[in-house]
């Protein structure tokens, strides 16, 4: 949703519809086999984020006026700080990492994936701003000293919460939940979501390949010890939506967004948006794998 105003843009614009399509279809121009870890995998992954970028600007989106009914329900929601301060961490994080990368044309990627994280919290801020949400005060985001270590944290979480987000988003719009203006006003934020996660995975494919073969395992611990803290911080957000669960992201359950589903309907719906989120960019990029396949596992226990 480009734009050189400070007018908000149609989302009917062709601007607005070129950005788009440029946003979720890219293939590589070098033809063939690309090898995992070489370089150009890497530069292949790292175009890919680059050149579909969206270039909307959050102070210029086209929030839609609410009904009544439509505000209590968007404004009541309890997951606007959450929402904001775990943008507001990804950011920090991303862009601690992007300092010490040596490629420039990597350094670049990871730069753009920090921004546009930087980018969702403004746009998180506007959408409660233009709508009345009184947000907390903000804490002092941090770091880690192991600034890969939470790139990776950043990287993996975002793999588990966009792979819900995708599904909850969906049912959001089919029950009427939000209005359908509103839906396609953040619809741009849902779907770059995709392509970090996207981006991530061939990242974490490529960087375990440029270790020698006796570090390997090292940074496969590493990665385990991510998961391992992830899968409890959602725990522990699934029993309370306050305390240390700020320190997660916000899609644990339908109830986030008022929407009431069986479990196993709402995997069903997850597994197709991912699906549908990813099928426009090159197939020779790898996809996130972890998260579908866990709960395809899990889906073949459940009733229909």
């Amino acid at each position: 949703m480009p734009s050189s105003s400070a007018e908000s843009i149609p989302l009917d614009s062709p601007r607005v519809a070129a950005a788009d399509h440029t946003a979720r279809h890219w293939t590589f121009d070098q033809p063939g086999t690309v090898a995992v870890g070489s370089p150009e995998h890497m530069a292949m992954f790292a175009r890919m984020l680059l050149e579909t970028h969206n270039p909307y600007k959050p102070r210029v989106l086209d929030w839609p006026k609410l009904d009544p009914e439509a505000h209590a329900r968007l404004t009541g929601l309890p997951i606007w700080d959450i929402a904001v301060q775990t943008e507001g961490r990804a950011s920090l994080r991303v862009l601690d990492y992007a300092r010490t990368i040596e490629d420039p044309l990597l350094r670049e990627a990871v730069v753009m994936d920090g921004n546009e994280e930087a980018r969702h919290k403004k746009v998180l801020s506007n959408l409660v701003e233009a709508y009345g949400v009184v947000l907390e005060p903000e804490p002092e985001y941090t770091g880690f000293r192991d600034v890969e270590w939470g790139w990776m944290r950043t990287g993996y979480s975002e793999c588990i919460d966009s792979f819900f987000a995708f599904g909850l988003f969906e049912a959001a719009r089919r029950s009427g939940f939000f209005p359908p203006d509103l839906v396609d006003t953040f619809e741009p934020v849902i779907q770059e979501e995709g392509r970090h996660i996207l981006f991530f995975a061939n990242w974490i494919a490529w960087r375990r390949r440029q270790e020698p073969w006796w570090r390997r395992p090292w940074f496969r611990l590493k990665t385990m010890a991510i998961w391992v803290v992830l899968f409890w911080d959602r725990l522990v957000l699934a029993r309370s939506m306050g305390g240390s669960a700020k320190d997660t992201n916000f899609t644990a359950s339908s109830d986030s967004i008022g929407v009431t589903m069986s479990a196993a309907a709402l995997f069903d719906i997850c597994l197709v948006e991912n699906d549908r989120r990813m099928a426009g960019y090159d197939p020779r990029l790898l996809r996130p794998t972890t998260v579908p396949r866990m709960i395809r596992f899990v889906r073949r226990f459940m009733k229909a």
